[in-house]
């Protein structure tokens, strides 16, 4: 017999803090693409492995593999960094993002990953002579 999850309504104050500050801190593939297209200031930073950033990323970012973190190399501290990993369950990202930002540089999260970079079918490039 299957156990019923009861639902009860949670606090619209509490909620709407939740999404304010969730909409600070991350945003979607498609609104990432978006910044891109209007050639918004940004930096996008792929902090998946070197191998997999060169078979292919989103255009114009950066790889900043986590052997390479502690170098912040890339990063700007005066533009928006927007950071991505491999997946929806990847947690690579929001690990990288919690340093950078304990070192003063501006952060966010693009929810999915590259998995939801490709599954919206966006644009994408290889590194040159992959």
């Amino acid at each position: 017999m299957a156990t019923v999850t009861a639902v009860k309504p949670n606090d619209p104050a509490q909620a709407r803090q939740y999404f304010e500050r969730k909409m600070q801190f991350t945003t979607g593939p498609v609104e990432l693409n978006r910044l891109l297209t209007q050639k918004q200031d940004i930096v996008v930073v792929d902090v998946r492995a070197a191998e997999d950033y060169e078979k292919g990323h989103i255009p114009g970012a950066i790889n900043l593999p986590q052997e390479r973190w502690d170098t912040y190399a890339g990063l700007s501290k005066t533009r928006q960094n927007i950071l991505y990993c491999y997946s929806h369950v990847c947690h690579l990202a929001a690990t990288a993002a919690a340093q950078f930002a304990g070192a003063s540089y501006p952060m966010m999260e693009m929810d999915g990953g590259w998995d939801a970079w490709q599954e919206y079918e966006l644009p994408w490039e290889k590194s040159k002579g992959v």
